[in-house]
């Protein structure tokens, strides 16, 4: 087992290292991910008719050019610039709810800064999208319907368990004696107690669950940057920092030292079944530009874990020199 650790460490880093070459090339100007940008529109010659039936015509081709051809597995959501759909789901909720859904993620970093790499980012997205939702979408959906609810959690409880390990190694390396205390008595309680973690018995006895701490923001505490917003092939959204994470996790999971492969892979493809059935709600919930909404999403809930929750809030802040 531990001479075939490093082929596949080396392999999986291989893996997340490619993207980020194949990204820098992304940020030419061959980049052969990168849409192309919206032609200026055409004067309309005298006579010509401006309404009707070239309007619906030339409505087909404003959504703008797909560097892959047309997409026979696009569902027709999430993709372009964010026009049609998204902004009147956007002005809907604007007139009921006072907020955009676009807006909520808004980060006062312009996107250019965030996500230079958009190009290849959005053609990693197409990719993951649709491998989603023709294989791991419908199993997590069927995982759902067919498996009890108490199993599911019971499920979800083990795996938690687990990561456990990973949350008290960035603990300790983020000297935070006593998130490291509380995650490793929740540890040794559910381990034996729980059932090898089946039960969450720590929680009813005050070791409450933390949001998890992984490699990325352990770099980040030491000073690390961010980098451009990074989509890996098959694993989803991540940042350069974040990629180093994603190796070091593997050494870091008790399933990989498991002797024997079948078991290993198993309880690794019931792990991501169970996470992909407990997106599945918040998936629907998802409007307009998916890939816009899920990039901001994602990077203010890494900045949310880096700061353990800790929000910098200017509201009144204008009213500070009145005393009431």
């Amino acid at each position: 087992m531990l001479e075939r650790t490093p082929i596949i460490a080396l392999a999986l880093t291989a893996l997340l290292s490619a993207p980020m070459a194949l990204a820098q090339e992304a940020s030419d100007s061959s980049d052969p991910f990168a849409e192309s940008p919206s032609e200026t529109p055409v004067e309309p010659v005298s006579g010509s008719p401006v309404s009707g039936e070239d309007t619906e015509s030339s409505g087909s081709d404003s959504s703008g050019s797909d560097p892959f051809g047309s997409d026979p597995f696009s569902s027709g959501e999430g993709e372009g610039t964010g026009n049609g759909a998204a902004d009147d789901f956007g002005s809907e909720l604007q007139d009921e709810y006072g907020f955009d859904p676009a807006g909520a993620f808004a980060s006062e970093e312009e996107p250019q800064d965030r996500d230079p790499w958009e190009g290849f980012n959005r053609a990693m997205f197409r990719f993951n999208d649709t491998a989603d939702r023709w294989f791991l979408k419908p199993a997590a959906t069927s995982y759902r319907q067919i498996t009890p609810i108490f199993v599911q959690t019971g499920v979800t409880n083990f795996f938690s368990n687990l990561h456990e390990i990973n949350n008290v190694l960035n603990d300790i390396l983020q000297w935070k004696w006593g998130q490291a205390g509380n995650d490793t008595g929740r540890f040794l309680l559910n381990s034996t107690v729980g059932l090898v973690g089946l039960f969450d018995v720590a929680q009813h006895m005050g070791l409450e669950p933390s949001d998890g701490e992984d490699f990325g923001q352990t770099l980040a505490v030491w000073g690390a940057p961010s980098g451009p917003y990074l989509v890996i092939p098959f694993m989803g959204p991540s940042t350069v920092r974040d990629v180093p994470g994603e190796v070091l996790e593997w050494y870091t999971n008790p399933l990989t030292y498991v002797d024997d492969n079948s078991v290993e892979y198993t309880l690794k493809v019931l792990d991501l079944l169970q996470t992909r059935a407990s997106l599945l709600k918040a998936e629907s919930l998802l409007q307009g530009d998916r890939y816009v909404l899920m990039r901001d999403a994602y990077l203010q809930r890494r900045e949310f874990l880096i700061n353990d929750g800790e929000q910098e809030d200017d509201f009144g802040g204008d009213l500070d020199e009145y005393d009431f």
